[in-house]
């Protein structure tokens, strides 16, 4: 590990931005089942759905509340959980570096914010499972799910009573969660596309935690901040498509993310 941290001190000797870039990996330690296991997978009537087919808009659209439900869900199993060491080093080190550092997450759990990462410096770009916004895209803004909307158990559907307050506060057509679906394309004002792709074009470092390469967005972070010379590092306890890079570059850890992300946090604090 000591190269790897090496590595970060003397990317941030240069000018650049300091991204970490994180997946479930981090938030798996908080005990939040990674998003494409088993526990992910939801039972609507006598079938089993993968994630991946529930996480579509064409499914809110064939059956809206079963797939609220399933958020609804993982909404209670997020707010039950909460941050670890990873998520609280990360909030450190953003507050220790104002100007530089930007905190790009895959994860809808909301956990970086409750460990003290600043909105200004976090960006969830595959939006926030405490959120909802109108699903007749009525206007761009986001609203928190009310909190008289109660935690619910697996399998349990939706009530009535909590259907209502599922709706957009502009114009009362039905909300819908505020991810970003398979079946969906990142944008700038919802999933801040041209931001993140600013910082990467610009980054001396990039630390890749808990991801297992599987979506568009964070291959183009990986992939424009190696092609201005920045410092790649892969934390993950498994080998992946972007440890290849990372091992070419600042290295690899291969270990749980909490401990690592305390060790560059650190690292990078007291340089």
């Amino acid at each position: 590990m000591q190269a790897v941290l090496d590595a970060c001190r003397a990317a941030l000797a240069r000018p650049g931005s300091v991204i970490a870039l994180t997946g479930a990996g981090v938030s798996a330690e908080s005990g939040i089942p990674t998003f494409r296991g088993k526990e992910g997978y939801w039972t609507v009537g006598a079938r089993e759905y993968h994630p991946q087919e529930l996480a579509t808009l064409a499914a809110f659209e064939a059956m809206p509340w079963e797939v609220w439900a399933w958020y609804l869900y993982r909404r209670t199993v997020c707010r039950r959980a909460a941050p670890n060491p990873g998520h609280h080093a990360l909030a450190q080190l953003a507050t220790a570096l104002p100007d530089r550092f930007a905190l790009v997450t895959q994860n809808v759990d909301g956990l970086h914010r409750r460990a003290g990462s600043p909105a200004a410096q976090t960006f969830p770009i595959h939006g926030e499972l405490s959120l909802m916004r109108c699903a007749a895209d009525c206007a761009l803004d986001r609203w928190p799910i009310p909190d008289a909307v109660p935690d619910i158990a697996r399998g349990e559907a939706v009530a009535a009573e909590v259907r209502a307050l599922l709706v957009c506060p502009r114009c009362g057509e039905m909300a819908r969660p505020h991810v970003l679906w398979f079946d969906e394309s990142y944008d700038e004002p919802r999933f801040f596309l041209d931001t993140v792709r600013r910082l990467a074009g610009r980054a001396t470092l990039v630390v890749v935690a808990g991801t297992s390469a599987q979506t568009n967005l964070p291959w183009q972070v990986v992939r424009l901040a190696a092609a201005v010379g920045a410092t790649i590092v892969d934390v993950n306890v498994e080998d992946n498509p972007f440890g290849d890079i990372a091992a070419r570059s600042g290295g690899v850890i291969r270990g749980p993310a909490a401990a690592a992300l305390t060790a560059i946090a650190d690292a990078l604090i007291s340089r």
